[in-house]
């Protein structure tokens, strides 16, 4: 399969940035499956051919369109560990706020999510590079992320981990994830009542294992 580094690249930025923004709209509405090359092209408001002429196939046009918010969505998470993890005076103060943050739908990237949903309800019959950039390029960037920050912590004495990367998928498991399940990934928001109890308890257990004094 072309990927999109390699992809034909004629035509107008402007159409190029319609053609995106309408596949984003019509995969996380419609699912994989179900959105037609046809239906993006009316989205768009560009022909069917227009669209053949920046992408090969629907394949192509999900991995691109997921690439792109994927970076995005990363590239901000890495910034709001960056932002809670560098020399915190509180760690489990800013263990929570960073956990309460990552759990919650983060405004600016529903289109994302919404294909993330469609990445779990369809991943049978997705292509496996699809399935695979968004692992690589997406959960596995940010625990790189935490991981990073859990040896600079456990060097400062903050922590206790010989195992940086295992820390940081014990911490995505433990304080995000039940949040995600119970939300279907931001779909159903949780009250914040009820998130800041799990990210609570997450952080707490999180401690427990890892935590300076264990």
């Amino acid at each position: 399969m072309t990927t999109p580094a390699t992809a034909t690249r004629t035509g107008r930025p402007a159409k190029r940035t319609a053609i995106d923004c309408a596949a984003r709209a019509v995969f996380g509405r419609e699912g994989y499956t179900r959105a037609s090359v046809d239906t993006i092209a009316a989205e768009a408001g560009v022909s069917k051919r227009t669209i053949y002429n920046h992408y090969q196939d629907k394949e192509q046009l999900l991995l691109s369109v997921l690439q792109e918010s994927t970076h995005a969505v990363a590239a901000h998470q890495e910034e709001l560990i960056d932002q809670h993890l560098t020399d915190p005076a509180d760690l489990r103060t800013e263990l929570m706020v960073l956990g309460r943050t990552l759990a919650a739908p983060q405004s600016g990237f529903e289109g994302h999510f919404a294909l993330v949903r469609v990445i779990f309800a369809e991943a049978p019959r997705l292509p496996s590079e699809v399935i695979e950039s968004w692992r690589t390029e997406g959960p596995r960037r940010t625990q790189a992320r935490l991981a990073q920050h859990f040896t600079a912590l456990t060097a400062a004495g903050r922590l206790h981990t010989d195992a940086p990367q295992d820390a940081a998928a014990h911490f995505t498991q433990l304080v995000m994830s039940e949040a995600y399940e119970r939300s279907f990934h931001g779909a159903l928001p949780l009250p914040q009542g009820e998130l800041d109890a799990l990210v609570a308890s997450g952080v707490a257990a999180f401690l427990r294992l890892y935590g300076s004094g264990s």
